[in-house]
């Protein structure tokens, strides 16, 4: 509770710093209800394309910005939003043709396919995650709850494939693994105990990246910050370390490690804090926007015109601009073979660390102290190959569910990765350790009515940027016949697994597309076609490396927004957009957010003294 407490007083702090500085506090964004009554789902593709595919121009760029945006992915979108909903005019820059990073979706052969946002926990009505999601985009994001068993974990091995389904809900879900491991109840009851523990503190990372550094170095010289928060004080256990403790079989250990792929990591090297705060994410089961994920950022960019500022595709961002102090005051923008400069008192970079520090400022602040430090112990996350398929059918006809699929050929996870990773890229799609497969056509209510008949599959699994690093500076589209041939033996592996998996889907493909780590590359402009921005190892997860990781940079007026900030994901790069916002506007918007849930419960709660 104290460190609740600290957060909540911290704009006590602030307001005290802006009175020695003569600066006011800036408006509350949100001190009214953001909420309108939910719209009808918008198909029409030219309304769409005004939205979320409006090119570069100097003509667009608003006059008088308060701040820039460099990158379109949520966690840029979120800040230019907030920003936005507190009088500020901000402009978006977005490098691809359309807005929304991995949020964006992309149609291939006459179907849609998302690329980033496959299922999202915690978008229960009154979830904080969700008052907050409806502020950004006036209530009119739709989700529409998955079906339970919301995941299904398969380990594949000589008896054939064992099943291990999860259920949304604690109880079902914790109800679930003892059916399946009746012999290994207690230690089932130990690790949700630790979830559930550790997933609740994950509020103290967020204190940690709004105190002062000082202040924060002082309470990890004390002992204080592992001695009151469960999150921190096993933030640097590995995921295989406390299943190891608990102690369970390799059977379960690996069921309860099956997650892993949604950040990257596996069992030996990942953060039990970062592990628990995914599972406990999840522990309700999964959603998913009503009309795919591109709803997000549809909805996010008009609270951002509203305000007076835009937000603008086709504009690679060059260079951020420094003046003669080296503060940041703008961007250098590429159109065609010329730049365009775009001033602005606040630059806020959604690019990621690497990009930002490596590839964006001048040469003469790369090396700079602050800067070296905070990239010195962080290394790029891992890159995933992705497989698209297009199916003749509705997915009733077809069998697909909701659901889904983590597909694992050994026990023994990190040293499938390993061997995996060591392999010869030509031998590799043989030795594949995994597979996440999902249906957005069977999680989005309205794919029916915008795609009848047909059902879509997307397939994710590990891959090596340097397997692919050779084609990459070949254009789009026009790369070597060999890199073709590379990336048609991972596709024909990913479809043996499908077809494995759901036989039914035999005879029924129409379409196939790939995406490889120099896909990734292009779209997300990601260094290494990276989608989880910097590794979420036990290095990112340590106390000191959390705290440094944090909106402010070592550069005067750029600010960092996005899931480098915090962690990966939609929620997590939410996260990192309001760390980053409060740092700008000197709010603790998470009080304002809770101060408004607070009023508008209070006003529509039903009074129980009448």
């Amino acid at each position: 509770m104290w460190l609740w407490a600290l957060l909540l007083g911290l704009p006590l702090l602030w307001r005290w710093l802006s009175r020695l500085r003569l600066r006011p506090l800036s408006p509350n964004p949100f001190a009214t209800d953001g909420q309108k009554p939910l719209a009808p789902l918008v198909t029409d593709t030219e309304a769409r394309k005004k939205v979320l595919k409006q090119a570069f121009s100097t003509s667009r760029v608003p006059e008088r910005l308060d701040a820039v945006v460099i990158g379109s992915g949520f966690g840029g979108l979120a800040a230019a939003a907030v920003l936005a909903k507190a009088g500020k005019r901000v402009l978006v820059l977005e490098q691809h043709t359309k807005a929304g990073g991995s949020c964006h979706t992309f149609r291939h052969d006459g179907l849609e396919f998302d690329t980033g946002i496959h299922y999202v926990g915690r978008m229960e009505k009154g979830s904080l995650g969700r008052f907050i999601l409806d502020q950004l985009t006036e209530g009119q994001l739709d989700w529409a709850s998955m079906a339970s068993p919301f995941d299904v974990v398969v380990l594949e091995g000589s008896g054939g494939p064992r099943k291990y389904p999860m259920y949304s809900g604690e109880k079902a879900y914790v109800q679930g693994l003892k059916e399946k491991f009746p012999q290994e109840e207690a230690a089932i009851d130990k690790y949700m105990e630790l979830v559930k523990a550790v997933g609740r503190g994950a509020s103290h990372v967020v204190i940690l990246k709004m105190l002062p550094l000082l202040v924060v170095r002082f309470l990890s010289r004390c002992g204080l910050l592992t001695r009151f928060s469960p999150f921190l004080r096993v933030a640097t256990q590995s995921l295989a370390e406390v299943l190891r403790q608990l102690p369970a079989s390799p059977e379960l250990q690996a069921v309860l490690s099956y997650i892993y792929p949604t950040y990257g990591v596996p069992p030996n090297h990942a953060s039990f804090s970062m592990h628990a705060l995914l599972v406990h994410h999840y522990l309700h089961g999964g959603f998913y926007p009503r009309g795919g994920s591109s709803e997000i950022a549809f909805h996010t960019v008009p609270v951002i015109r509203r305000a007076g500022g835009n937000v603008l595709t086709r504009a690679p961002v060059h260079s951020v601009l420094l003046d003669s102090a080296g503060k940041a005051c703008g961007v250098s923008v590429k159109k065609g073979q010329e730049l365009v400069n775009v001033f602005a008192p606040v630059v806020i970079s959604d690019a990621g660390l690497f990009n930002t520090y490596e590839r964006l400022l001048p040469e003469r602040a790369r090396n700079l102290p602050g800067v070296r430090a905070q990239l010195s112990p962080l290394r790029h996350s891992i890159t995933m190959f992705s497989v698209f398929v297009g199916l003749r059918g509705s997915h009733k006809e077809l069998g697909l569910e909701a659901t889904n699929y983590y597909v694992y050929f050994n026990t023994n996870m990190d040293e499938a990765m390993e061997s995996y990773l060591r392999t010869a890229r030509e031998e590799a799609p043989a030795k594949i350790p995994f597979f996440f497969i999902a249906s957005s056509s069977a999680k989005d209510p309205m794919w029916e009515e915008r795609f009848p008949a047909h059902s879509t599959v997307v397939m994710l699994f590990p891959t090596l940027y340097e397997w692919f690093e050779e084609w990459q500076k070949e254009p789009s589209g026009k790369r070597a016949s060999d890199y073709e041939a590379l990336k048609t033996s991972f596709t024909d592996a990913s479809l043996a697994a499908l077809m494995k998996l759901h036989p039914q889907l035999e005879g029924k493909v129409d379409s196939i597309s790939a995406g490889s780590p120099l896909t990734c590359q292009f779209y997300l402009a990601s260094p290494h076609g990276e989608c989880y921005g910097i590794d979420h190892d036990l290095a990112r997860l340590r106390p000191d490396v959390l705290a440094s990781l944090r909106a402010q940079s070592p550069i005067p007026n750029l600010y960092l927004t996005g899931q480098d900030v915090f962690t990966c994901g939609l929620m997590g790069a939410l996260q990192g957009a309001l760390l980053c916002s409060s740092r700008i506007l000197q709010r603790n918007l998470y009080r304002d957010l809770m101060q408004l849930q607070a009023r508008l419960y209070a006003a529509t709660a039903p009074d129980h003294h009448k």
